[in-house]
Formats: structure tokens, C-alpha cells, sequence
């Protein structure tokens, strides 16, 4: 079997991961709102999820594809 195919599962994961992050940092920022007297600390939490969501498929995955 290609190498190629071989790293398609670990792709498939990773995004996912990525997806879920950037889905919960999404939803952690829309909480903080709701959280009296931890607003900037929840919501700043939310702002590194997501930015690891995008840092995840522009680093990791970058590398595993030989890019």
C-alpha cells in the first residue's frame, strides 16, 4: 500500500479534532457572556481554541504531509 494512503486515517483525526475545537471554542465564547464574573477569562479561553483549531491543520498536519 502507498504511503500516501496510509496517513489518510491520521488526516481524517486530526481534522475532526480540529473541528471539534473550533466548534467548542465557538460555543465557549458564546458562554462567556453567561459566566458572571469570569467573562474575560472564558472568553479568552474560547479565542485559544479556536486558534488552535486553525494551528493544529497549518502546523501538524502541514508536516505529516510532507509539505
Amino acid at each position: 500500500m502507498p504511503a500516501r494512503y496510509q496517513e489518510v486515517p491520521v488526516n481524517v483525526v486530526a481534522f475532526l479534532f480540529s473541528f471539534v475545537l473550533f466548534s467548542f471554542g465557538i460555543w465557549v465564547m458564546s458562554v462567556a457572556f453567561q459566566v458572571v464574573g469570569f467573562e474575560a477569562p472564558v472568553f479568552f479561553s474560547g479565542i485559544v481554541a479556536v486558534s488552535l483549531s486553525f494551528g493544529i491543520p497549518f502546523h501538524v498536519l502541514g508536516k505529516a504531509d510532507g509539505a
